[in-house]
């Protein structure tokens, strides 16, 4: 069992035509604490290791979490990625490394031991034996302080920490996730100050369990310790979930906040967004920072956006604020996520002009319906990939010549009168701006796809799919590195985009394989049908220029 998180790939597209060849771009992603900078992966050298970008991790080869112990700016994905997109045409991939020590925000650790002895942190592969990992190098460094604290509460409080054979004690898991968001430093000095939301897992079914007076009382020993009047202000807020299961899964249904500040708030892409503990939040959060600003880029200026599978919103969110967006369409199976969707939107700036809907429905249901009305697409699948209907969808979306012969020939609806359908259509949380717009009357279709993946090998096959008959055509591809030391765990984002015109294009921003090391981000687009040098595609107005990109 792995306790660590998956990254993500980023493509934008547009259907290609199919008497033009394609090109192809791609970018990629991976993260490093210390150090930043920009590779072409092409010219990735396989030189002797250098210990200026080594792991120096005492926990390596016991400790699961990291895989990789030299050359932490160049996992060796990368070789295979500049491949995969070199066979298809991109040649100019590129990889930003990020920062490489003490970028992991957010880790959920395994408590075992005995009180005296706790033992916190991942499983050793292949077994469910905990090895302890106070001096982990990925960690930020509020993360490591955390553990330190919480130790030593587990044994001035004798709390009995988990038994996975008996099913007996008390602490099971604790999730710690660092916030950098303070107004009151200065920006370069916030990320190393971060405050820690600590999540205790408890194994109990409630509050009211007969364990509750050492729950409260090792929440009381944190706060004393770590709070606000403590010494060294490190803890924000402590929260308690309560789990006695015995399957393997984490986290039980049932969340209760106990001290500190309820809501947590980080400054990425942009914009505030709130994430309550149940919420899914990236580990890295400056490489989820850096693929943002990238895919941002790539949104033309004015465009109706759908964000498929869109958790608590932070993408379409932030794409909303940067790129004065006509309108952005959520849509999101997990309800649990509206509550973190509503506050973040409680903090976009009062000057955006943007019609907002979030949906509590799934994505993979009706794609057509939810993919009309808006010219860019944003998917965020998880780690299996895009569902079948949906990339059939986009197919079809592809394949026509204009948006009216879409509308004429592919989307005759009859009239829904399914009561749960029609609830699922209905917005859980809408705001409205000055234009009042009504996407289910709108005939425009997807112009763009951003693709964002959280697994390697399932993105290698949609794209495979997506690029079939030439339906869609990949551009550029840009990596970005979030998760330094491992190759396993990745995750992927990527953007994809369809036009009139017949272009494609796809952003690649994370990959995911089994577990996470790396992302990146490419992008699609078919070649442009007109062949004068004034183009006006929303590509080229989106990249600020009006000359034909295909040209």
């Amino acid at each position: 069992m792995s306790l660590l998180l998956p990254p993500t790939i980023l493509v934008t597209a547009r259907p290609a035509l199919r008497h033009r060849s394609s090109a192809v771009v791609a970018v990629s992603s991976s993260s490093n604490c210390r150090q930043k900078s920009t590779l072409h992966a092409e010219a990735v050298p396989s030189s002797s290791s250098s210990t200026a970008t080594a792991l120096n991790c005492q926990h390596f080869q016991v400790c699961s979490g990291c895989s990789q112990e030299w050359d932490l700016d160049r996992p060796h994905i990368v070789s295979e990625a500049s491949r995969f997109f070199q066979e298809l045409g991109v040649s100019d991939f590129s990889f930003e490394s990020g920062i490489l020590w003490e970028w992991r925000c957010r880790a959920k650790l395994a408590i075992r031991g005995t009180s005296e002895m706790p033992l916190v942190g991942l499983y050793e592969e292949g077994t469910h034996s905990v090895v302890d990992i106070p001096a982990c190098r990925a960690h930020h460094p509020s993360v490591n302080a955390a553990v330190k604290l919480l130790k030593e509460g587990i044994s001035v409080l004798d709390i009995q920490p988990y038994d996975e054979d008996l099913g007996t004690g008390e602490l099971r898991y604790v999730q710690i996730a660092t916030t950098t968001y303070s107004t009151s430093l200065p920006v370069a000095a916030r990320y190393q100050n971060g405050k820690v939301q600590v999540s205790l897992v408890w194994n109990s079914k409630n509050e009211l369990s007969a364990s509750s007076e050492k729950l409260n009382a090792l929440a009381a020993f944190l706060w004393k310790n770590g709070g606000p009047r403590s010494n060294t202000h490190l803890v924000h807020s402590i929260w308690v979930n309560f789990q006695t299961s015995t399957i393997n899964r984490i986290f039980g249904n049932r969340w209760m906040h106990l001290l500190g500040h309820k809501d947590f708030w980080e400054r990425i892409g942009g914009i505030d967004i709130s994430l309550d503990p149940a919420s899914f939040g990236q580990a890295n959060t400056q490489a989820f920072n850096s693929l943002l600003r990238k895919l941002q880029s790539y949104v033309p200026y004015g465009s109706s956006v759908v964000d498929l599978y869109a958790g608590a919103g932070i993408i379409g969110l932030s794409v909303a604020a940067t790129r004065k967006c006509r309108s952005v369409k959520f849509v999101e199976i997990n309800k649990e996520s509206k509550l973190s969707f509503e506050k973040s939107l409680s903090r976009l700036p009062k000057h955006i002009d943007c019609s907002i809907f979030w949906h509590n429905a799934d994505a993979s249901a009706e794609p057509l319906h939810w993919l009309r009305g808006s010219n860019v697409v944003i998917v965020d699948p998880p780690r299996k990939g895009l569902d079948q209907s949906l990339l059939d969808a986009l197919m079809v979306i592809s394949s026509q010549k204009n948006s009216k012969a879409l509308s004429g020939s592919i989307i005759r609806e009859k009239e829904e009168k399914r009561p749960w359908v029609l609830r699922a259509r209905e917005a859980t949380v809408h705001v409205e701006s000055k234009s009042r717009i009504n996407w289910e009357k709108d005939q425009t279709w997807p112009e763009f796809l951003i693709y964002i993946s959280c697994g390697w090998e399932s993105f290698k096959e949609d794209c495979r799919f997506l690029l079939s008959n030439n339906a869609w055509h990949l551009e550029k591809a840009h990596g970005f590195n979030f998760f330094p030391g491992t190759q396993r765990y990745q995750k992927c984002s990527l953007l994809l985009g369809t036009s009139s015109h017949g272009r494609v294009q796809a952003h690649r921003v994370r990959s995911q394989s089994r577990r996470r090391s790396r992302d990146s981000a490419s992008v699609l687009r078919p070649r442009c049908r007109r062949r004068s040098e004034e183009c006006g595609s929303p590509f080229a107005r989106a990249q600020g220029r009006t000359a034909c990109p295909t040209r």
